[in-house]
């Protein structure tokens, strides 16, 4: 319980400490070498894609006893300086031809292998961009067009991989299954809610129990346009996934290193230490960001006026994965949704007293642009006002980058190197 007589830490300042905490606590450093194997009496080969692939690979590195060799593909500027694993950069959230070279060259590198050899996959969020297999007929056109329209549709993110894992040659199981019969090992870094590893980046080295006439669903339900070649695959059938029980994973093994629960205690523990009372609230938030911004408005208001049902102060950790809607026909507004979600939280507090916080993706780019997130102070709204700024007319046009950066509230953090998804801290005074 918080001290009533302590002097609180400056609102701002520990709110950047919590997400720092957060993102500290993901570090493949910190958390991967206690999930290596013996060497095998093989080769070892390392490969994977994600965010965080390329500082795992360097922690695998300084802790791996025998040989090594491998390639991992990571997102532009979050190349590690690795000796003996090569690291490819490729484009994310749209793949682009560079993913499609590397993910050619791992379907390579697995391909003929032995009983004896043992091939270590290192999988975090944004896989699925960075992995890029073209299923039969597609294109990277088709693939980008797709994945552009994924993210414009307020698909849930395992919804997204669903579709993602069924139209290509490598995610839902296929490049595990390339693997067989070596010895696999999966390592993964959750950025899902659920933390289910079908969902981290789609899947490549895991078994997948949905289907392709559930991928065709999803596109149907939230309309979304895609190439006539995406829906004749789909229909056809011939794009299903590797299945639980096939025999070409069974020599496999799945370990997850960190996920969003561990970076919230993370948090929580600095909270404590600083006499703020942290209480979390989810690790696997889903639903619109505006959304889930309302709700937990009205959960921070009820604390405010009313000390339930927490005292105050204190401070409301969540993680998970919100969704944007684009509303803006243009589609020129510049937001992700963590900042979505932080103006749709200041626009429903409005005046709020004695109410702080941040809202930032782990891995320091929220949306597509190198800006991890916000902060929200309680005059917020009336310093917008002051420059003749409308906050409704920003969030209806997705475009709460602007918002944030105009007020000089914007939290950039350059590439953390890891991604346990969206952090958000609410700081109640």
């Amino acid at each position: 319980m918080t001290d009533p007589n302590a002097k609180l830490p400056e609102p701002r300042a520990l709110l950047r400490s919590l997400f720092d905490a957060a993102v500290a606590a993901a570090q493949p450093a910190l958390c991967l070498p206690p999930h290596l194997p013996a060497p095998p009496k093989g080769r070892t080969i390392v490969i994977g894609a994600g965010k965080a692939s390329a500082a795992m690979a360097l922690a695998l590195e300084a802790h791996w006893p025998g040989p090594l060799e491998g390639l991992v593909v990571t997102r532009y500027g979050y190349q590690q300086p690795c000796k003996r694993i090569e690291i490819v950069q490729a484009s994310h959230p749209v793949p682009d031809a560079a993913g499609l070279a590397a993910s050619k060259r791992i379907a390579a590198l697995v391909t003929g292998l032995t009983a004896d050899d043992l091939v270590i996959a290192l999988i975090s969020g944004g896989g699925s961009s960075l992995l890029v297999a073209p299923g039969a007929g597609l294109t990277l056109a088709d693939k980008q067009a797709v994945n552009s329209a994924l993210l414009a549709s307020g698909a849930t993110i395992s919804e997204m991989n669903c579709v993602r894992r069924h139209l290509s040659s490598l995610k839902g199981g296929r490049l595990g299954a390339l693997c067989h019969p070596a010895q696999l090992l999966t390592l993964l870094i959750s950025d899902v809610p659920g933390d289910a590893p079908m969902d981290i980046a789609s899947g490549p080295t895991v078994t997948d129990s949905t289907s392709c006439a559930e991928a065709l669903e999803i596109i149907a339900r939230y309309r979304i346009e895609v190439p006539a070649p995406v829906c004749a695959l789909l229909e056809s059938g011939r794009s299903e996934t590797v299945k639980p029980g096939d025999a070409r994973l069974q020599n496999s093994a799945v370990r997850m290193i960190t996920a969003p629960q561990i970076a919230l205690q993370a948090a929580a523990g600095v909270a404590r230490a600083a006499g703020v009372t942290p209480y979390i609230l989810g690790d696997s938030l889903e639903g619109e960001a505006r959304d889930v911004a309302k709700v937990l408005a009205g959960i921070t208001r009820q604390v405010a006026q009313h000390g339930q049902p927490f005292q105050r102060p204190c401070v409301l950790l969540s993680g998970g994965e919100t969704t944007v809607t684009i509303r803006d026909p243009q589609g020129t507004g510049r937001g992700g949704r963590n900042v979505e979600f932080l103006l749709a939280l200041a626009v429903a507090l409005g005046d709020l007293a004695g109410v702080h916080a941040l809202a930032g993706d782990t891995d320091g780019v929220d949306g597509i642009e190198e800006i991890a997130g916000a902060l929200l102070t309680p005059d917020t709204i009336a310093r917008a006002w002051a420059q003749g700024m409308n906050p409704r007319t920003y969030l209806d046009n997705n475009d709460a980058h602007s918002f944030f950066q105009k007020l000089g509230d914007s939290v950039l953090t350059g590439p953390t190197l890891t991604n346990v998804n969206d952090f958000r801290a609410i700081m109640i005074t």
